[in-house]
């Protein structure tokens, strides 16, 4: 009762509390994040340690082992897996709920670089990443061309589209794949290795010296202080022919004359096929707070930016677009939504009789009693309306008002339902309010009627 006099002595706020709450809704929903998975922020954290060459017992004895004595410091930690496979180690962390994630991850690269230390030399920086169920991708930006290599559709891919790609709002942005990595490749032949009495480690110590850059340091020409660096780098690979392999007393020998260069590719480690073809693709990974359809419009529009940075014989298409799935769920939640209030409404409508409650259900998408306020007009006189209870066949409410030439306010009712009967409730003070002003004597006594 408290609430409904003081909804009645203050109409002007609770309009604007009820205004406030439906613009606050509005923008509410404009800000909220459409997706399948919500914001799970698992508490794991992934490291990937690659090395080249070594078999699962190396990388488990020379890697792993050195990862999960160090990573038992990290505040938080609860239990560390490994599992390591011929040229790499995969390492799960797994932290207590209710840790700070970013603190956590900024421990964990703390003791990554403390523990490469311990490692054998050339240990390349791992992948520290946090996955999460809703860091998957939502689509796949594919490249294809009839004339171009995969090397060179991966090389544009990764050194053109992938830096612009990176920069959209909610998208993390992993290399190409289903190509080659775009390798010079030195090919020897063993027996004019061993005619000559080299070994191809002479080969890798004259590539690594016949093609550096190394500083010397700074030159004093009479007033001027120049900066000197050694530059030994080849522009075109057939210069890599002439690095010589023996030098001294007797003929040179260079690499041209144990083998020949090429612009190859790397081995092949995976491919991917759209209809039957090979082809190169970037995975549109979207980021745990990001939302699918938003990522996916930003792609979609951002097409044609991408298409000018390449060469007008590759096209760019996206592929395999999982925003659908949401726009189902979303529109599936919407229909149940909407039958299950129209069913309720229709209920209410069939055993009550009462179209205005049930217009209100079905507005509100719930079932409750509600407050009903009635005003009437200037000039009339005091009145009785009666309903007949669907149920029972009864006189079940009554509500009166009265109001005068002048004012035209009016009284406000209560309506209550009990067990037996309708009692007819008003505010005192408004009836006090509306006597003072009207001079007229109390005509809306209380009632019960059963």
């Amino acid at each position: 009762m408290w609430l409904v006099r003081a909804a009645l002595r203050r109409p002007i706020t609770v309009l604007v509390l009820v205004v406030a709450l439906g613009l606050s809704s509005i923008l509410a929903i404009m800000r909220t994040r459409v997706d399948i998975f919500p914001n799970l922020d698992l508490p794991v954290i992934y490291v990937a340690q690659p090395y080249g060459g070594m078999s699962p017992q190396q990388m488990e004895g020379f890697i792993s082992y050195y990862y999960e004595y160090h990573f038992l410091y990290i505040n938080g930690i609860e239990s560390v897996e490994a599992k390591s496979i011929q040229g790499t180690a995969l390492l799960r962390l797994t932290f207590h709920p209710g840790t700070n994630m970013s603190e956590a991850l900024a421990q964990t690269i703390s003791y990554v670089n403390r523990a490469r230390a311990f490692m054998p030399p050339g240990t390349v920086s791992p992948f520290v990443i946090r996955y999460d169920a809703g860091t998957l991708p939502v689509g796949y930006m594919v490249f294809s061309s009839p004339s171009r290599t995969l090397a060179e559709i991966q090389d544009l891919a990764l050194n053109r589209v992938r830096p612009v790609f990176a920069t959209l709002p909610g998208v993390s942005s992993p290399p190409p794949f289903g190509g080659n990595q775009r390798t010079i490749v030195i090919n020897v032949d063993p027996q004019k290795l061993q005619a000559y009495g080299l070994s191809p480690e002479n080969v890798v110590q004259a590539l690594t010296s016949g093609n550096s850059i190394q500083p010397a340091g700074n030159a004093d020409i009479a007033t001027t202080h120049t900066l000197v660096t050694t530059d030994s780098t080849v522009t075109q690979i057939n210069d890599l022919l002439s690095i010589p392999l023996k030098l001294g007393s007797g003929a040179s020998v260079y690499i041209r004359d144990v083998g020949n260069v090429s612009d190859s590719s790397d081995l092949l480690a995976g491919y991917a096929l759209l209809n039957g073809k090979r082809t190169i693709y970037i995975p549109v990974t979207k980021r745990p707070d990001a939302s699918t359809l938003t990522v996916v419009s930003e792609v979609r529009q951002n097409l044609a930016r991408f298409q000018s940075l390449v060469p007008e014989d590759i096209q760019i298409t996206y592929e395999f677009d999982q925003s659908q799935y949401v726009r189902d769920a979303l529109s599936s939640v919407l229909r149940e939504g909407l039958i299950g209030a129209l069913l309720t409404g229709l209920t209410l409508l069939l055993f009550l009789r009462d179209w205005r409650s049930s217009l209100i259900v079905v507005k509100t998408r719930r079932t409750r009693s509600s407050v009903t306020a009635t005003r009437v007009p200037s000039g009339a006189s005091m009145r009785r309306r009666n309903w007949v209870d669907a149920a029972e066949g009864k006189t079940s409410s009554a509500i009166c008002g009265v109001t005068n030439r002048s004012t035209s306010r009016a009284t406000m009712a209560y309506a209550a339902r009990s067990t037996t009967g309708i009692r007819i409730a008003r505010s005192r003070m408004f009836s006090k309010r509306l006597r003072k002003r009207s001079k007229l004597p109390s005509v809306c006594p209380w009632l019960s009627f059963s």
